[in-house]
């Protein structure tokens, strides 16, 4: 089968590493499926990996890609959970199984015509959702959905603050924050990614650092060190942030006494778990949403997507299709 591989890791380099062609099929353990691929997305995970974070040089060559949709050998039609783990090692949750992975850390991944998954892993596809939309929910739409409600805790009427807009996370945040009835405001550098916030739904949009007209509810932080203090600065007493990334840096000051003082919470989130993709995708279903899509392209153009990825200048998912 033809797949998109990672061969060789370099930090400076990552995509010196990127490999298109033939690999074999892949066996199918007992207790998994083969999913035929119809559609994938990239994720900035997979720039990581092939910077060598995440995995070691021993599991390579590895089959990049977390994300996608498409057929069991039976013909349903299936979305990819990507996150493999064991919920009764996560008291209920598998994201929190101490041993759970990704698809293409320690598992081949989702960048080919066939992806092998455990059975817990394949859910059925909304005939309501293409391929292509539905591929690109397990990862980045996962994660700006458990932030949003599970963590969070967010409400109808609330008030949250989604720093670095255009990048995979929160953008879906602020699409999702505004079918859930979520007041949302957002900040980047780019007039223009201010600008299309603005059109995929946010109410308001800042430059960075900029005072808030009003503190927020809650703040989804993806970008680390270079929004840190804004966010914390931006909460109402009580207030929480959300943390699923650190892209400008992950040490940045703590300011415990405004933590302490205003009894904020600093909370952590990765992925979702099966059930939690479940609910997006009836999100998806009930309110008409979904994901924005910067680009589909043949999986045989992949290294092209991945120079777009790189590049970091568009806004929204890039689809590969075997």
């Amino acid at each position: 089968m033809f797949a998109v591989s990672a061969t060789s890791i370099d930090p400076e380099d990552p995509l010196s590493g990127l490999t298109l062609g033939d690999v074999p099929d892949p066996e199918v353990p007992e207790g998994w499926v083969r999913v035929a691929v119809r559609a994938a997305s990239l994720n900035h995970h997979d720039l990581w990996t092939l910077r060598g974070v995440g995995i070691t040089p021993d599991r390579l060559p590895m089959i990049l890609g977390c994300d996608a949709a498409g057929v069991l050998p039976d013909g349903t039609e299936v979305v990819v959970h990507a996150v493999v783990g064991d919920p009764r090692a996560g008291r209920g949750d598998e994201t929190l199984d101490p041993r759970r992975s990704l698809l293409s850390e320690l598992h081949q991944g989702t960048l080919a015509e066939y992806v092998v998954v455990p059975e817990r892993n394949a859910l059925p596809k909304p005939p309501e959702l293409s391929f292509e939309d539905a591929a690109c929910l397990p990862t980045a739409w996962l994660t700006a959905y458990r932030m949003l409600t599970t963590k969070a805790g967010l409400r109808m009427g609330d008030t949250v603050l989604v720093q670095g807009a255009g990048g995979g996370v929160a953008t879906a945040a602020i699409q999702l924050a505004n079918v859930l009835g979520v007041r949302v405001w957002a900040t980047s550098r780019s007039a223009d990614k201010r600008e299309r916030a603005l059109e995929l739904g946010a109410d308001a949009v800042f430059e960075p650092g900029a005072r808030l007209p009003e503190r927020v509810d809650a703040v989804i932080e993806t970008v680390g060190a270079a929004t840190w203090s804004h966010s914390l600065k931006s909460l109402r007493p009580g207030g929480v942030v959300v943390v699923s990334g650190a892209t400008t840096g992950s040490n940045p000051p703590a300011d415990l006494s405004r933590v302490f003082f205003l009894q904020l919470s600093v909370i952590g989130s990765t992925m979702g778990t099966r059930e939690e993709l479940a609910a997006l995708l009836d999100v998806c279903v009930d309110t008409g949403l979904r994901p924005t899509i910067a680009d589909v392209r043949p999986l045989r153009d992949a290294r092209s997507a991945f120079e777009q990825l790189e590049a970091g200048d568009h806004i929204g998912k890039l689809v590969l299709t075997p």
